[in-house]
């Protein structure tokens, strides 16, 4: 649930530049998977649709006034070509938001995270058509398989909302690639968040009314969306753009390959989601197929 894949802005002039890139991308994957269980436990409260949506809304805020300026200009630089690929990024950004978080309500967070990273795996596995990325796909399926068969919290529909998730997030990556070769800098991810607040919004009206109508959204709860909202999206968002302008992306294609471990060790810190030896081993294997996915694809390119 990071921000792999969109464009490049400018540097947005935090102080980054004296953190090593490593713990830049460390620091990004732990505040998306923090965020992913402050969200969860807002659950008893609130739908996870309503979450979703103070998610993307504050992400739309935050990233709409870092480009701020660019947006002034987005109709008389940019064409219906370069909008619509803008507004793909933010129906797949909808997609996968949304789908991860009905999931996490059904099945432990470090389960679910693993196999939405089959989404990104894809997408390195079909770039680099090796032989030995069948090996990959088959550890990450084996993986897969293994969380699905195992004893504890699992349910069907949590799963398939995490599929679902992952084909969001392999949409969003290429939708990404899109977006940034046609509109620079942040603008297209502050197009991409509104079409997603904008799309998720009737959905969160509803369920809204249905949990009980905004008596339910008391400032405990509106401050934990916001810390959602900046955990999830703009600290990993100003994080890994750093770290990327500073190291190579197969280097942080690995490094983004410890995702699931850090998802089910957040699960255990902050929800006490704890996971069976198999299931760790299953987010192994997952983990093993990414990082060498992406190792394959890049030296595929690279020849």
């Amino acid at each position: 649930m990071g921000v792999t894949g969109s464009a490049a802005p400018a540097r947005l002039g935090l102080g980054l530049g004296s953190m090593p890139p490593s713990l830049l991308v460390l620091g990004g994957i732990v505040s998306v998977q923090a965020g992913a269980g402050i969200a969860k436990g807002m659950f008893d409260r609130v739908p996870p649709t309503v979450v979703v949506v103070m998610r993307l809304l504050v992400a739309a805020l935050v990233v709409g006034f870092l480009a701020r300026r660019a947006l002034r200009r987005v109709r008389r630089d940019h064409g219906v070509r370069d909008l619509g690929a803008a507004a793909g990024l933010g129906l797949s950004l909808a997609l996968m938001n949304f789908s991860i978080y009905q999931s996490i309500q059904q099945i432990p967070l470090g389960v679910a995270v693993t196999i939405e990273f089959l989404g990104p795996l894809l997408v390195s596995v079909v770039a680099s058509r090796r032989a030995l990325d069948l090996l990959w796909a088959f550890l990450a399926f084996g993986g897969v398989v293994l969380l699905a068969r195992s004893d504890g919290d699992i349910t069907l529909s949590g799963v398939l909302w995490a599929l679902l998730a992952a084909v969001g997030w392999a949409s969003y990556i290429l939708f990404a690639a899109a977006t940034g070769k046609r509109i620079p800098g942040s603008t297209g991810l502050a197009l991409a968040s509104a079409v997603a607040t904008v799309v998720m919004l009737p959905m969160g009206l509803h369920a809204l009314g249905e949990a009980g109508g905004p008596e339910i959204l008391t400032p405990a709860v509106l401050a934990m969306g916001l810390g959602v909202g900046l955990l999830s999206s703009v600290v990993p968002y100003t994080l890994e753009l750093e770290a990327l302008r500073r190291i190579p992306q197969r280097v942080f294609g690995i490094l983004m390959s410890a995702e699931p471990a850090v998802a089910a060790l957040i699960g255990v810190v902050l929800l006490g989601e704890f996971l069976a030896p198999a299931q760790w081993a299953a987010v192994g294997a997952v983990i093993i197929a990414c990082a060498g996915a992406t190792l394959t694809a890049r030296d595929a390119a690279g020849t």
